[in-house]
């Protein structure tokens, strides 16, 4: 089951004209930044295709964020960096990260969705949803494009880091990861506030 239109339409009804829905990723990850993808999508070119990333597959997250870039009335990463995440913890990164992609819109919200989070931290109308990347389609396609541009950003990363199988674990504490780090050590991207634990 897709996500569906309901809470944008909803709202759409009442006084609100742009709808941003908002989601990272990347915050349970050892390497890299936080990821954040705002995006306020056009209510006459939707695509019921677009679901929690977590849900589809590489190839159609690709083919789905050329969409969403295409078709969106406005979209925008923001990120925060493994020693920005090490010095005010990754729930604050986090916060940085969708403060940045609300900034970089080229069309200001006047309601925010965001997955999981209470929007207290933003100066923008908008609410939390629980699992909002399953429910809010907005949502979801902030979602996919956060997890395009943050795959594809590992993968570069990868040619520089060879040893750490970046472009399979995406910077994740996958078995093989750990065990790179306990071989190779840290490198200047990961994030030295997460403990590794051996066995």
């Amino acid at each position: 089951m897709t996500c569906s239109f309901d809470i944008e339409k909803e709202l759409l009804n009442q006084k609100y004209s742009h709808i941003c829905g908002i989601d990272e990723v990347g915050r349970g990850s050892l390497f890299g930044p936080v990821v954040s993808g705002a995006v306020i999508l056009d209510p006459n070119q939707l695509n019921f295709e677009i679901d929690d990333s977590k849900r589809v597959n590489p190839e159609k997250r690709i083919s789905l964020a050329k969409d969403i870039y295409k078709k969106a009335e406005a979209f925008s990463i923001g990120w925060c960096w493994n020693d920005s995440i090490d010095e005010m913890n990754i729930l604050n990164a986090t916060k940085v990260s969708m403060k940045r992609a609300l900034l970089n819109l080229q069309i200001k919200p006047d309601y925010v969705l965001i997955d999981g989070m209470n929007p207290d931290f933003i100066h923008v109308n908008g609410e939390g949803i629980i699992k909002g990347d399953s429910k809010s389609i907005s949502i979801a396609a902030a979602s996919i494009i956060a997890k395009v541009f943050r795959d594809d950003l590992m993968r570069q990363f990868s040619e520089h880091f060879t040893e750490y199988g970046l472009e399979k674990n995406k910077g994740y504490p996958t078995k093989d990861h750990i065990n790179s780090l306990i071989k190779e050590g840290l490198s200047c991207f990961h994030r030295e506030s997460f403990k590794i634990k051996n066995g």
